[in-house]
């Protein structure tokens, strides 16, 4: 097993991903896929130079960055499902960036990324709703392999390391940012206002691109900038 896990965690980085991590999900995933209890959480590191860009607003070369990851990380999953498949496991690949609008719950996926990645141990929910990485702090995107592969699970984060830190709250143009602190179990109504967020994308940046995101709280973000030059 150790081989196979070495072998996985080698070919997922050659096809482009910057940091892996494992978790148990059995006591959270919705019945239907429960049989798949482990989550191979997949993390693209940003360009900085990208990021360092956005200023009062997002750029255009942010708007195709943000959905060029996503497509690799989409890719990566993919090639990850298929090799567990071929070692005659259960895979399922959770697209990247995908709306699914069910009852009252919206701007959400079919699973969450960032639950995955808190419990593989990879980094703790920002005061901005965003995974924020010790290395590369909100400056990533994340992907997800549900599988019922035994893996060694990493040890969960279940409290925010942001203290009191509120820039990224401070910098919000919709002041979506609430500013609260973020332990495991907390909605995330209480974090970020996902329809604040929404809207203010879609009235004020639709000239640089369908579906435009922002980026600014990632910009503020102190963690994970001491590389800039």
């Amino acid at each position: 097993m150790e081989i196979k896990t070495n072998l996985l965690i080698e070919k997922l980085k050659d096809w482009g991903a910057s940091k892996i991590g494992f978790s148990d999900l059995s006591s959270i995933l919705p019945d239907n896929i429960r049989h798949m209890k482990s989550g191979i959480s997949v993390v693209v590191r940003l360009s900085d130079e990208i990021i360092n860009q956005i200023d009062e607003q997002p750029t255009h070369t942010y708007f195709h960055h943000y959905r060029t990851v996503n497509f690799l990380i989409d890719q990566i999953t993919l090639k990850g499902t298929l090799l567990l498949q071929e070692w005659g496991y259960c895979a399922m690949a959770i697209p990247a960036s995908q709306t699914v609008n069910k009852g009252k719950e919206k701007y959400t996926g079919v699973f969450q990324h960032k639950t995955a990645a808190t419990r593989a141990g990879l980094g703790w929910i920002g005061k901005n709703g965003l995974l924020v990485t010790p290395e590369f702090g909100p400056r990533v995107r994340l992907g997800t392999i549900l599988t019922d592969m035994e893996l060694p699970y990493g040890k969960p984060i279940s409290e925010s390391n942001c203290g009191e830190c509120r820039v990224c709250a401070e910098s919000c143009p919709s002041m979506a940012i609430h500013g609260t602190l973020w332990k495991e179990g907390l909605e995330r109504e209480y974090i970020v206002d996902a329809h604040a967020c929404s809207t203010h994308m879609h009235d004020k940046y639709r000239h640089i691109g369908r579906g435009s995101v922002c980026g600014i709280c990632i910009r503020a973000c102190p963690i994970g900038t001491s590389r800039r030059k």
